[in-house]
């Protein structure tokens, strides 16, 4: 492995700015385009205002140009990004920040060069090493209860006590303050704010009320 440039301190800072502003990062999937707006809208209001739309649909960067569109004042990231290319593409939709679910030499590298930071996704200590290596100090740990959880995270902050977390895959209502204790997390992310349920109903009122739940327990 030839690391011939590291990070910038500047994107560390950047994430850091965005990360702080929310206890709860809702993980959305967007099946139909005119949810889209609806949906980010109910977050917001319900005083959630930072959001990862996943890459796993056919509309989703639609869906992204749309938000970004609709409300400029909320930060809107990509998430389950996999390649430089969805990275790239993701930048031109307008994002504040991408995630990954893990990270190659590829995206560490583009990551590096790209004005928008990557919260890039690891599960070990071998994984948090390489991106280490490349600059990087912010990290989404993925899958979190199934790779350790908060014991996990707990035996990483010794040795790495510059690292912060965004622990994500698992997390529900009942189990992100365990998290959110940890002086190493910053904030979680999870799939729970936004229940298909809710989405396929239109029930933007109910997405709204789980968003001002989580704002209000959750709050630091």
């Amino acid at each position: 492995m030839n690391i011939n440039k590291q990070l910038p301190s500047t994107r560390t800072t950047e994430l850091d700015s965005i990360c702080f502003k929310t206890e709860v990062i809702p993980v959305i999937e967007i099946v139909r385009l005119e949810d889209a707006v609806p949906l980010a809208s109910a977050l917001v209001e319900g005083g959630i205002s930072v959001l990862e739309i996943t890459l796993r649909t056919d509309c989703a960067l639609a869906a992204i140009k749309r938000m970004r569109d609709a409300l400029p004042g909320a930060s809107i990231g990509a998430g389950t990004v996999l390649t430089p290319a969805q990275y790239r593409q993701a930048e031109q939709a307008g994002v504040d920040f991408v995630v990954t679910p893990g990270a190659t030499d590829l995206l560490y590298r583009y990551g590096v060069e790209s004005p928008v930071p990557m919260l890039p996704g690891v599960a070990t200590v071998s994984e948090l090493m390489t991106g280490w290596q490349y600059g990087y100090r912010r990290f989404k740990f993925f899958p979190a209860e199934a790779s350790g959880g908060v014991k996990a995270l707990k035996a990483f902050g010794a040795p790495f006590p510059g690292v912060r977390f965004c622990p994500t895959g698992g997390i529900n209502i009942e189990n992100a303050a365990d998290y959110l204790a940890l002086p190493n997390v910053m904030c979680v992310g999870g799939s729970w704010l936004t229940p298909k349920s809710l989405i396929d109903a239109e029930d933007w009122n109910g997405i709204r009320d789980l968003a001002r739940q989580a704002a209000e327990r959750f709050h630091r």
